[in-house]
């Protein structure tokens, strides 16, 4: 008679060691990171009322109505660009052809009112559409090509600057030669003293209709779960490459809109108003919360981060500071910005 060695076995398996569990306490910069993780524009708010506060106290010009109207003002052309990229880079991409598109607009709106006679409406129709199918370019190197955003709009910066010199043969055209619509944006209503603009009204109500369209809307949805993760998006039955260049055509018509606030702005369509751009508005989005790995931010963080922009470069002009180091200092926000939201994408949940 032989007998086992081996022991009963139980009927109950071993359950595997719980997974560690961070338990640490939550210390003050812990909740501040959650709390800026949670809240996207309640950061842009913060530096922009700091901002405000200090160029007042360094300046007692800054505050003057006359002077405010002049940072609405300016405000207007980059924080419509900056809209148009916020959505670019929603979906994780970039955008750095903004400036080239909306300058070639504008001297395509300008180009068929005074030279050939078409009515305003007409010409201000055909540079809209212009701006759209520029978009609509970039879109389709991205979708279909397959290209990075980034090489595909620096490419595209160089094309349409190649075009706006042949179409403008690099001169200016004067806002008198033009049709009174194209002019319209640079009218201004007085409200509590401050001049605002009819382009500042105008970038408010695109403010409006986009930041309806993203957080109302299936459209909007989709953008965000295509910036957060492409892949898990097509999986979910999203077609990411019609977001995509939808995304790039909205955005175009947006810069083409930047285009006729420009024109009323400075009364002409110049080849080389507004080309350098590029870096304000991406500042502008990056200042107001949204990431640059896409999936997060909204429409009125950017118009905070533009105020910011705005407020950085009159402040430090008021103050003396020379173009160069207002240059420097928009860098340095940049840097510090993008350095933020990636310590704000590390806040534990």
């Amino acid at each position: 008679m032989t007998t086992s060695n081996t022991r009963p076995v139980s009927s109950t398996t071993p359950e595997p060691p719980p997974a560690e569990i961070d338990v640490r306490p939550q210390g003050p910069v812990d909740r501040i990171q959650r709390l800026l993780h949670a809240q996207a524009t309640l950061g842009p708010a913060a530096v922009l009322l700091v901002t405000v506060c200090a160029f007042a106290v360094i300046s007692p010009n800054f505050l003057q109505p006359a002077n405010l109207s002049l940072v609405l003002q300016q405000t207007a052309v980059v924080g419509t660009l900056a809209l148009g990229q916020t959505l670019i880079i929603l979906t994780a991409g970039i955008d750095l052809s903004v400036g080239s598109i909306m300058v070639l607009c504008s001297i395509i709106m300008g180009r068929l009112s005074a030279d050939l006679g078409v009515p305003g409406p007409l010409a201000l129709l055909v540079g809209l559409a212009s701006g759209m199918a520029c978009g609509l370019f970039n879109g389709f190197l991205v979708t279909r090509v397959k290209l990075p955003p980034f090489i595909v709009t620096l490419g595209s910066l160089n094309i349409f600057f190649a075009l706006n010199l042949w179409i403008s043969s690099s001169e200016t055209i004067r806002g008198t030669d033009m049709s009174a619509l194209l002019l319209w944006t640079g009218r201004v209503v007085t409200i509590g003293g401050t001049r605002i603009t009819y382009g500042s009204i105008l970038m408010l109500a695109i403010v409006a209709v986009l930041a309806y369209a993203l957080h109302r809307t299936r459209w909007g949805r989709h953008v965000y779960a295509t910036g957060d993760d492409r892949e898990a998006a097509r999986l979910a039955g999203i077609r990411v490459n019609r977001v995509l260049l939808s995304v790039y055509a909205v955005a175009g018509l947006v810069y083409a809109v930047g285009a006729w606030i420009l024109i009323g702005r400075i009364a002409s369509a110049s080849p080389q108003a507004g080309v350098m751009d590029n870096l304000d508005s991406i500042t502008a989005v990056v200042l107001g919360g949204t990431s640059l790995f896409g999936g997060r931010g909204m429409i009125v963080g950017t118009v905070m981060g533009a105020l910011i922009v705005g407020v950085c470069r009159n402040g430090l002009s008021l103050a003396g500071v020379d173009v160069l180091w207002q240059n420097f200092a928009v860098g340095v926000l940049v840097i510090l910005a993008v350095s933020l939201d990636q310590w704000i994408r590390r806040a534990r949940r």
